[in-house]
């Protein structure tokens, strides 16, 4: 933790600094997407960033993971059921309920109105907590970080979704049905989103091949947390297959999204930041 608190002043408290001065400046509410593949260090950085902004700076933020937003497991076997059977499994644009999304953030984001509850995904259980067990914010945040594995991902080509990348996709969707639902997805849902977001800034990982070793790593803390008995934790080779959902879009995320973002932070294989790119104006 010592190193990592070293590592965060050292680059997320110049970031924490940048965003306070853009919300000053836009005199509203903002929305600051954050995008970085599985087991990067999203969460960890937005907590830290949350409390420089908190603590230091002295605004009101929200912090929001688009996992909290995955459709309860009925929903996704319902996809599974009606549009392909890779939907059983959370993770890909199709399995979040951008719906309920959407207007979380018009409550957070909003000059008045009463309490914002805010979804929570049980990632042991592979379902969303009741509401009841949601969390509850105060409305008219200055400040929203919302960080997602694939948020930023655009739509990828016809000549790019016809070769699979992995077995699971040559295997299990041979014809691309799923994966070209997931981009028609993206399209559909999470383009609008993206007008929505004043700042982007990115967690580079150096490669696809770091992400699962990352991801193993979440895996046994999640495991080691519940004692091991919690009834969705995977073996290392569910793991295996399950990483290979996210493939297509982490890869395309790792090369196509570092121009339109504001600030990309590259990893190394230890997920330290090594350096930081800053665009005053990214692609759009």
């Amino acid at each position: 933790m010592p190193d990592y608190l070293d590592s965060a002043r050292i680059w997320l408290n110049p970031l924490a600094g940048a965003l306070l001065l853009h919300q000053k400046g836009a005199g509203r509410p903002v929305l600051v997407g954050i995008n970085g593949s599985q087991g990067s260090g999203k969460s960890t950085a937005c907590d830290y960033l949350c409390e420089q902004l908190q603590v230091e700076g002295g605004v009101r933020v929200a912090v929001l993971s688009l996992d909290d937003f995955y459709l309860t497991r009925s929903q996704r076997e319902r996809l599974a059921q009606t549009i392909h059977p890779l939907f059983a499994t959370r993770g890909v644009p199709g399995t979040h309920d951008m719906a309920l999304l959407g207007s979380t953030l018009d409550g957070l984001l909003s000059s008045g109105g009463g309490a914002v509850s805010i979804p929570r995904f049980d990632k042991a259980l592979d379902e969303r907590r009741p509401p009841e067990a949601w969390d509850r914010v105060a409305a008219g945040v200055d400040l929203v970080l919302l960080e997602g594995w694939c948020l930023g991902a655009r739509p990828q080509s016809g000549e790019a979704l016809a070769a699979p990348v992995n077995a699971l996709e040559r295997d299990e969707d041979p014809a691309g049905r799923w994966r070209c639902y997931v981009n028609d997805v993206i399209a559909r849902d999470f383009l609008p989103l993206y007008r929505r977001v004043d700042q982007w800034v990115m967690l580079r990982a150096p490669s696809f091949q770091c992400v699962y070793r990352w991801r193993l790593e979440q895996e046994q803390k999640l495991a080691a947390r519940t004692g091991g008995c919690a009834s969705r934790i995977m073996s290392n080779e569910q793991l295996a297959r399950f990483v290979q959902h996210y493939q297509r879009l982490t890869e395309h995320c790792l090369t196509e999204l570092p121009p339109h973002v504001h600030y990309l932070f590259h990893l190394d294989e230890q997920r330290r930041i090594s350096a930081c790119e800053q665009r005053e104006k990214p692609s759009p």
